[in-house]
């Protein structure tokens, strides 16, 4: 089974003491290449650091809703220049983590609103695809994405919506990310999604090290658990876990030009 984590936050602590060995039991598991993406600025340099040690990691970077107090005026300037020194390297892949996050209500909606418009924006001059975090605001993700369109898609991490929301997402270009919050029983509203939704709108990421699936309860999430969320998942959309693993995987391979 080959398969891609596309959501991981390999860069972060809660690996330092044995990210060689996740990496490596990762590879020996199946899992082919892993997105690792940045929240603020001053963990971009780290992660870029990271990727480079390995030619299957691969980088994308924002400023993540849930930081927005730390976030500056000048980490957007400086998000550009990030991008415009990458451009054009193949472990480059996307503009994110960003997106709107209505769960937290401390969080400036406003604020939250124009940061998420000027990396959008990024993202379409750069012309790569964007990662999004959307939580408990999907309808005004979905109305920021009708008027700011971009061409490459993106993907919505860990997908939790509607079927009417997951086709208008479709409908802009974007994939779906699954992970281990839909293996879990209590997701009773999400599994009667995923059995409904087009196989060529899926990805499938961890989270990592959030977000861990029902067979790991009570543990840090890892890009090694993905192929039992691959499993769980097909089983919840009654097909296989092999044509979930192939179509996940080509999905990813085809939004990230890979």
């Amino acid at each position: 089974m080959e398969l891609i984590d596309t959501h991981t936050h390999l860069d972060f602590a809660d690996f330092d003491h044995d990210r060689p060995q996740v990496l490596a039991h990762s590879r020996q598991l199946g899992i082919q290449r892993m997105v690792v993406l940045g929240v603020y600025q001053k963990n971009w340099q780290r992660l870029w650091d990271l990727v480079q040690e390995d030619d299957a990691l691969f980088a994308a970077f924002g400023l993540h809703p849930v930081y927005l107090d730390e976030h500056r005026p000048a980490d957007l300037l400086e998000l550009g220049d990030w991008l415009t020194r990458l451009r054009g390297h193949r472990q480059l892949c996307a503009v994110g983590e960003i997106g709107l996050d209505y769960f937290l209500e401390h969080l400036d909606r406003e604020r939250q609103q124009s940061l998420f418009e000027a990396q959008l924006k990024l993202a379409l001059d750069f012309q790569l695809p964007a990662l999004l975090h959307v939580r408990r605001s999907h309808a005004a993700v979905i109305a920021t994405l009708k008027r700011i369109r971009l061409p490459r898609g993106g993907i919505i991490h860990a997908f939790a919506g509607s079927l009417e929301e997951a086709r208008e997402y479709i409908k802009l270009g974007f994939k779906l990310g699954l992970g281990g919050a839909a293996t879990w029983p209590q997701a009773l509203r999400m599994h009667k999604v995923l059995a409904q939704l087009p196989l060529d709108a899926v990805v499938l990421e961890t989270d990592s090290p959030d977000m861990a699936p029902a067979m790991h309860p009570n543990q840090r999430n890892s890009p090694q658990h993905l192929p039992d969320i691959c499993v769980a998942l097909a089983q919840r959309m009654a097909i296989s876990p092999s044509l979930l693993a192939e179509t996940s995987t080509r999905n990813a391979c085809e939004l990230f030009n890979w």
